[in-house]
Parts: structure tokens; sequence; C-alpha cells
């Protein structure tokens, strides 16, 4: 926009000072000539004053510019010069000029007590020219400047209405990577303000609707308490002491993941949490080191040395770690090596995965499609918890011809 707005100016103010600069460059050099012409004129009618008299030739040589007078009898006086048509012309009793070999003669006729005599006074072209070129340079880089400036104001007018749509689009892109705290500046001519005030009454009103749902969720979650209590009663009753036992187990583990549907539900309704990443992967490479033992897997870690905070709760990226592993070890043959990577990456970081297995597609990253019989869900869920901190999962191939995948996490 600033581009467009720029040339618009540029070419508007180019054909405005084109309609003006030219007629006063042809002004200027028509001023210029008919000065010159004019002190010929007059410097000719001095002379003229003189013609019969003794004084003609005293006259003729006080005159600081070629002058020849041509008498009645075919003499003459001053500059030696062809006697031309328009000098015979004049000598009939008219004052013309004409243009002559390198300028302009201006022929003025006179009585004489011999006859019609003509002074010629000779005007170069440097004299017709004289401060012209000055004036059009002068003309030519006012005409410059004054484009110069007009680009210069127009994209400093096109600055302060890109900025403010620049900072919508940026607090739009926050918004679709989950971030709703994100907010506009309003700014900007009126419109452009308006947009901000509505974009931020939308974000506000999507930060509603969505407490409202994750509460929503909450409070079904919490119905189910009333059957799970019934349902334990019931166990305790079994009279089979495995039987009850057994039950039992299973009603608590049902509890457990019921209350933790609804701590997820009024913590994501809560804001945005951040955690150490170093801390995290670290914690769940240990846990899995343990199957990786079992089976015959070398697993190779590299994390920072200090602390790398990401825009992502510390239960929500042991997820996604435990996914992503996970898989290595559900589309692998045991003894097969893996590698976890993380390091610092723009805007946050970066954790990388890799095997030496046989690798699996992208496609696998669509929701509900697993390679080895499972729900499909963890790669998905991954994706999903990256690109809501501003950052995104892909799947490649890696150095070592198995599967390669990168987690990017925003910073908080």
């Amino acid at each position: 926009m600033r581009r467009w707005l720029a040339l618009l100016v540029a070419a508007t103010t180019s054909l405005v000072l084109i309609a003006l600069l030219v007629p006063m460059a042809l002004l200027i050099r028509a001023v210029a000539e008919n000065g010159a012409m004019s002190r010929a004129t007059a410097a000719a009618e001095s002379v003229a004053v003189a013609v019969g008299t003794p004084d003609l030739p005293l006259t003729v040589e006080q005159v600081s510019r070629p002058v020849t007078v041509f008498l009645p009898d075919g003499t003459t006086v001053g500059s030696p010069a062809r006697r031309s048509d328009a000098v015979r012309l004049a000598a009939t009793g008219r004052s013309v000029t004409a243009a002559a070999p390198g300028g302009r003669e201006v022929l003025v006729s006179a009585q004489s007590p011999g006859g019609t005599a003509v002074i010629r006074v000779f005007v170069p072209d440097d004299e017709l020219g004289r401060g012209v070129r000055e004036a059009w340079l002068a003309l030519l880089l006012i005409g410059l400047g004054l484009v110069v400036l007009g680009i210069v104001l127009a994209d400093r007018l096109a600055l302060a209405v890109t900025r403010p749509v620049d900072g919508l689009a940026r607090v739009s892109h926050r918004l679709a990577g989950g971030d709703l705290t994100a907010r506009a500046e309003p700014g900007g001519p009126p419109e452009v303000r308006s947009v901000a005030l509505a974009l931020n009454h939308l974000a506000g009103r999507i930060d509603e609707l969505l407490a409202a749902e994750r509460e929503s969720v909450a409070d079904l979650s919490h119905r189910l308490r009333t059957p799970l209590t019934g349902l334990r009663l019931d166990a305790e009753s079994l009279r089979d002491p495995e039987e009850a036992a057994r039950v039992q187990a299973r009603v608590d583990a049902l509890e457990r993941a019921v209350s933790a549907v609804i701590t997820e539900a009024r913590r994501r309704t809560a804001g945005r949490e951040s955690c150490d990443a170093t801390a995290v992967v670290g914690e769940r490479v240990r846990f899995w080191s343990v199957l990786a033992e079992d089976q015959g897997r070398e697993v190779t870690v590299t994390l920072p040395d200090g602390a790398l905070e990401v825009a992502v709760g510390a239960e929500e990226l042991a997820a996604c770690v435990d996914a992503l592993l996970g898989n290595v070890f559900a589309h692998t043959p045991e003894g097969v090596a893996m590698s976890v990577r993380l390091r610092p990456h723009r805007p946050g970081a970066l954790l990388t995965v890799e095997d030496t297995g046989p690798g699996f597609g992208p496609a696998l990253l669509e929701r509900g499609i697993s390679g080895a019989g499972s729900t499909g869900l963890g790669l998905d869920i991954a994706r999903r918890t990256a690109e809501s901190t501003g950052g995104g999962l892909t799947v490649a191939t890696g150095d070592r011809g198995g599967a390669r995948v990168d987690l990017l996490l925003g910073a908080p």
C-alpha cells in the first residue's frame, strides 16, 4: 500500500509540475529573448538620433554591441555587415527584425538629409538565451524536490495507515494461534480505530464463550461423580474380595480420569501457562528410558544447559513428549535407536525426536489415522498444542532414513 500510494503521488505530482513548469520554462525563454531584443532596439534608436550629424561615428562607437549604419549613399559606419534583403526592406522606411547567422538583427530606419538610413544591431544567440539554462535547471531542481517531498509525505501518510493495520494483522494471528489475551491498540484513522475496537470486542467475546464452554464441560464431568459413587458402593458390596478390589481399582482410575478432565477444563479457563521444557523433556525421557533399555534401544538425549521456557503447561508438554516417544516404540521394531534433541529456536524451542526405523509419512498427522492400530490422536494432539503456542509440528525423513518429528513451541 505504501509503494502504490507513493507511486500515485509521484505520478500526480509529476503531471501537475509538467503542466506548470513547461509553460513557465517557455515563458522564461520568451522573456529573455524579448529583453535582448528590447535592449537592441533601444540601442538602434539611440544611434538613429545621430544619423545625419557629425557625431554619428562617435555615437556608434559608444554602443556596447555590434552596430552597423547603412547610409543612403551606399557607405556604412560601424561594424561591417552584408546588405541583406531585410536591410533593403528597412530602407523603404520600415523597422524590422530578422534572423541572421548566429543570432538576430534589429533594423531601424532613420531619415537623413540624403535619404533613409538603416541602423542594424546584431543580437547573438548567447544573448538571446542568457540565463535561460540556469532558470530551467532551477525549475528542474524545484520540480524534483517537490516530487521527492510529495513521495515522502505520501509514505508518512501511508505509514500512519499501514502501521495500525499491520498491528491488527499481528493480533489476528495471535488470536488464531490460541492467544486469547491478544488485543489491538486502537490508532490511525477513525475507520482503522473502529476495526481495532471491533476486533478487541470479538476477542473478548470469544474468550467469554470459550470460558463458558469449558465451565460447562467441567460441570458435566462433575455430574459423573454421582454414578461413580454408586458404582463404588456396588463394588464394596461384592462378596469376592479379589473381585471387589479389582472393580474398586477400576472405579478409582475412572474417578481420577474424571477429576483430570475437570481440572484440565478449569485450568484452560484460567489462562495460558508456561513451563521449563528442559526439565519436562528430561523427566519424560528418563521415564521412557526404562522401556528402551528393556527393548535394547539406544537413546541419545541432547538438552540445553539451562532452563528453556515455553508457552505450554508442564502436563500438556509431557503429553506431547509421551505421544512422540510412544510413536517410536509403536511404529519401530525393538532395538531401533532413537534420539531426542531440545534446543532454543525462534519463537521458543524446537524438540526433535528421530529414529532409525522405517519411517512414516505426513498422512499420519491427520486426526484418527494410525499405522499401528492405535487411536491416531497422539500426533494431532501434539500438533494442536504446538499451534496454540504459535509453533507447529512437521514430520520428515531423518538423516539416517528413519522418521523425524519436529515440535516447535512458542515462548511465553
